[in-house]
């Protein structure tokens, strides 16, 4: 039986919609797991007028190598902070300070959304979840081309 307690992680969600073999399925896991959190790293990697002040490429960090459920957080409750990682966000914050901000949120999650999290800070979503594309999210969420709810 299943545990239908269980939350599953952004990467989960996001295999799931790259496994859909048709884009109106895609579409379909995509509401079926819309939140709020989701779509606002999804949103981060795919809208070119959010700008992450933060280095691309890899991230030194200590991985979390707890069990997945029971890290100490996940970026369902994380995403609600990605503001002070984003121009007009939190500018005033010395990078220093964000940096760190960053690798303490990365180490806090599972191992596989803190590798999400970096592939959607160098906007790079769509290349490790093929069928995550521009269409297919505009589509789910109600996006017009400036990625704003119509």
């Amino acid at each position: 039986m299943a545990d239908e307690t269980y939350t599953m992680l952004f990467p989960e969600i996001l295999t799931k919609v790259k496994n859909g073999n048709t884009k109106g399925r895609r579409v379909k896991l995509l509401q079926q797991y819309d939140c709020e959190a989701l779509r606002m790293v999804i949103k981060s990697s795919f809208d070119p007028n959010i700008v992450w002040l933060l280095p691309k490429g890899e991230v030194p960090y200590v991985k979390n190598e707890a069990p997945a459920g029971t890290e100490h957080t996940s970026l369902r409750l994380e995403a609600k902070r990605l503001y002070n990682f984003i121009k007009g966000g939190n500018d005033k914050l010395a990078q220093f300070k964000r940096e760190d901000m960053f690798i303490q949120m990365l180490e806090g999650l599972h191992e596989s959304e803190a590798e999400l999290l970096i592939v959607a800070k160098d906007k790079r979503l769509h290349q490790v979840y093929s069928g995550l594309s521009d269409g297919v999210v505009k589509e789910a969420f109600g996006w017009n081309d400036n990625y704003i709810r119509i």
